[in-house]
């Protein structure tokens, strides 16, 4: 029993660390990206084979952002208990576990999608390094998530289109939006380590501002995505639930409380990545 308990106490803290909880923010785009591409008929194994590339990049993305923040998180209020949920030895190996999870989940979807896997991670790696020499960090992490719609439409084809094109714009710009918000918790922290952000360039009420652009931008192209993917009248019906969780997460951002940050952080993306799914399913079922 109390082994049973140790695993189960090691397994929370391993999600805790990935934020496990968080990936229900880019799955429903590559699966919406993968059921259009397949007009809604995807087979079992290719969905199967998606969602094992969908949870192991993402795995492998955080722990390979958490080791190479390791220092950092321990001087950050906000993120100092990181550190001590495993241990960096059994980060690293977990991250090689994932990453090599990835390229074989890939190598068994196509010849595309595994000559493409070691760009993918790459990208999604990238962003870890970011925002120390650069204020656009947003948007290389809207990029990283941005991959999992292109990745999802080659595994269905083996080639890009422009819904998918359209679709990876609108992660950017949402991503971009949402995590503005979110670094204006960080402000005087990445002022104190020479850290870089457009929060810490624009100041929080421009950059507040922006991320409101961004995801005007984002809805936009929800619409554009939709039209080029002929999706009809019931996709489009979802959109308005889309823009009430944006201007619900913007009014909390508004206030500036960290905890109403956090939830609307979360709620409002969770919310948003589930109605886009479900519209897009509307559509195609």
């Amino acid at each position: 029993m109390k082994n049973g308990k140790t695993r189960a106490s090691g397994l929370t803290r391993f999600l805790r660390l990935i934020r496990f909880s968080h990936t229900i923010f880019a799955l429903p785009f590559a699966l919406g990206a993968l059921l259009v591409a397949t007009h809604g008929r995807p087979t079992l194994r290719l969905l199967s084979l998606v969602l094992v590339c969908m949870v192991t990049a993402r795995t492998a993305a955080m722990l390979f952002n958490r080791i190479v923040d390791w220092s950092l998180d321990q001087r950050n209020p906000r993120t100092a208990g990181r550190h001590e949920l495993i241990s960096r030895l059994a980060a690293v190996l977990l991250l090689v576990l994932s990453s090599e999870g990835f390229v074989a989940a890939a190598a068994l979807i196509n010849h595309t999608t595994l000559f493409l896997s070691p760009l993918a991670l790459g990208i999604i790696f990238f962003y870890s390094f970011t925002k120390r020499f650069t204020a656009m960090s947003h948007f290389f992490l809207g990029l990283a998530l941005a991959v999992a719609p292109a990745g999802a439409w080659i595994a269905a084809t083996g080639q890009l289109a422009l819904a998918p094109l359209l679709l990876g714009a609108g992660v950017i710009g949402w991503v971009a939006g949402f995590d503005l918000i979110y670094a204006t918790q960080d402000l005087e922290f990445d002022r104190q380590e020479g850290l870089r952000s457009l929060v810490v360039r624009l100041g929080i009420p421009r950059a507040l501002r922006l991320a409101q652009f961004l995801h005007l931008v984002m809805f936009v192209v929800l619409l554009a995505f939709g039209l080029s993917a002929s999706l009809g009248l019931v996709y489009f019906c979802g959109m308005p639930l889309v823009a009430g969780a944006l201007i619900y997460e913007h009014r909390s951002a508004a206030r500036l409380d960290l905890a109403g940050i956090n939830r609307a952080f979360f709620q409002s993306n969770a919310f948003v990545s589930a109605v886009f799914l479900g519209s897009v399913l509307a559509a195609v079922l």
